[in-house]
Formats: C-alpha cells, structure tokens, sequence
C-alpha cells in the first residue's frame, strides 16, 4: 500500500504541470474568446476594432464572439497543457544543473523557446480548427466549411484533406510559438524575481506585475509570425486551383513588399489586448490552482 502510495504520488506530481497548465489555459480563453475573434477578423482585413464588433453583433448575433470556443478550448487542452507542463521541467531539470541557482535570462529563453515548440507541434491541428473556424464567416457562402464543432472539424480535414492537412501551417505556427514562449514566459520569471527581490511586492502585486510584463513581450515578439500564420492556414486556391503564397517564407516576403515591415503589426493593439490580457490571466490561473491545490493536500 505504502508503494502504491509513493507511485500514485510520483505520477501526480510528473502531471501536475500539465494538468495545471491546460486547466489555467482554457479558463483564461473562455474569458478572452471575444478579443481573439476580433483580432483575427482584423488580420482578415474586416475593418476596425469598432467595425468589426458592430458588424459582427449586427451579423451574427452576441453568440458570433465565441465561433470557434470549442478549438479554442482545445487548443489549450493541447497546446497550453504541453508547453507550460514543458516549460516547469526543463527549468527544473536546468535549476537542478545550476546547483539550485535561479537560470539567467537566456537560459529562461531557450527553455522558453523549446517548450513553445512542443506545445505548437502537439496543438497546431486544434489551432488549425480554430482559425479555420473564426474566418468562416468571412467567406462567402459558398466557400464555407461550417463546421458545428473542433472535433467535427479536425475530422472533417483529416477525412477531405488529409491527415498530414491537420498540420496545415504548422511551420509558421510553431515559429510563432517560440517567439511568443520565449518572450511570455521567459520574461514572467524574470519579472517574478525582480518583483519579488528587487521591489519587494506581495505575492498578488508580484504576479500581475510580471503578468503584464509577460503579456507585453509575448505580443511584441509573436504578432509578425502571428500575422503569416494566419494568412497561411485560411487561404484557399483560385479557380486555377493555386494558392496565394507557396509557403511562410513567400508569404512573408510578399506582405513585407506589399505593405513594409509594419504591415506585419496590423492590429497590434488589439492583439496586445488580447494577448496581454489571457498571458496575465492564465498565470493569474494558476498561481490560484496551485494555491487550491496546496491547500487540499495535492
């Protein structure tokens, strides 16, 4: 009973990250799902934050906000769950290396960013679903897939397209996932430990502090993969049957000489209002889960 025990609690403890991690990330996107639609209409070229929300709730109703939640859900279920769970091991592993040294910053980074490439490779067939499911309005009716849910969709890809399609613009997105790691969370632990020894904040302040921090960075460093990620997995051929861009490399090439390098940042406030917000409350989620966790034994 005794080993059974100790084995019980030593496969609890090697989940937990993963568990903590998904957990906070879902919740952080049931509050944030409204953002991201817009941010991704934007990025279609629908209009303004204030056009695209009025067009939006004229066209299709309040429930129009939350197309896609369930990919979006998950996407978290997948995506989050890997690269946070990820991300808590190898800055264990890497600590214990360090004789128990809190890591330097480009050690944080690199964690950062090899967990951000776990996570989009596990996630990229959900955030496929996701995008696929955002922009399904703006098509003609034609052209619409109408998906019901995530799993009707993934299932309707692989079926039609392919298995291999799940993975549709997983290059770009994996890309971006490590930009977008790199700088959430490399820069969150930084910001917990200058909050913490430097300005000697509480335990609140310290995590919404390197929360908005984190969200900064997350969004600054990812918008410019965002942005080709996006334009990658939602187009469609020409009568002709050829695609708009050959690849990620093509289609940033084509936008940067099309528009400059801020054409890449298209809706960057809207994106940063949207990144920001869910880096911040996902971490806000589970410092509180592993506060409940805790306080039950677990």
């Amino acid at each position: 009973m005794v080993e059974e025990k100790k084995a019980s609690i030593g496969v609890w403890q090697t989940v937990k990250p993963f568990v903590n991690g998904g957990s906070s990330g879902m919740l952080a996107t049931c509050v944030i799902q409204p953002i991201d639609m817009i941010k991704v209409r934007i990025q279609l070229g629908q209009g303004s934050v204030g056009e695209v929300a009025k067009n939006m709730l004229k066209n299709e109703g309040f429930g129009g906000f939350y197309n896609g939640l369930s990919a979006g859900l998950l996407r978290q279920a997948t995506y989050t769950t890997a690269r946070l769970g990820t991300f808590k091991i190898l800055t264990a592993r890497a600590i214990e290396a360090n004789d128990g040294k809190p890591l330097p910053l480009y050690q944080k980074a690199l964690c950062g960013l090899t967990a951000g490439a776990i996570g989009a490779s596990v996630g990229s067939p959900a955030d496929l679903a996701l995008i696929r499911m955002q922009a399904d309005a703006t098509l003609p009716a034609a052209q619409r897939r109408n998906y019901t849910n995530a799993i009707q969709a993934l299932y309707r890809i692989g079926s039609d397209e392919g298995i291999l399609a799940l993975w549709k613009g997983a290059g770009p997105t994996v890309v971006r996932a490590m930009a977008l790691n790199m700088g959430m969370l490399a820069s969150y632990d930084q910001s917990v430990e200058f909050c913490k020894d430097s300005l000697g904040f509480g335990e609140a302040a310290t995590v919404l502090g390197a929360s908005s921090v984190s969200g900064f960075f997350a969004a600054a460093c990812s918008l410019p993969f965002d942005y080709v990620k996006t334009q990658i997995q939602k187009m469609q051929p020409d009568a002709a049957g050829k695609y708009p861009y050959t690849g990620s490399l093509d289609c940033a090439m084509k936008t940067l000489k099309a528009g400059g390098p801020l054409k890449f940042y298209t809706g960057f406030p809207v994106y940063c209002v949207r990144i920001a917000p869910h880096v911040m409350m996902t971490w806000i989620f589970l410092n509180q889960v592993q506060k409940f966790q805790k306080s039950v034994g677990l």
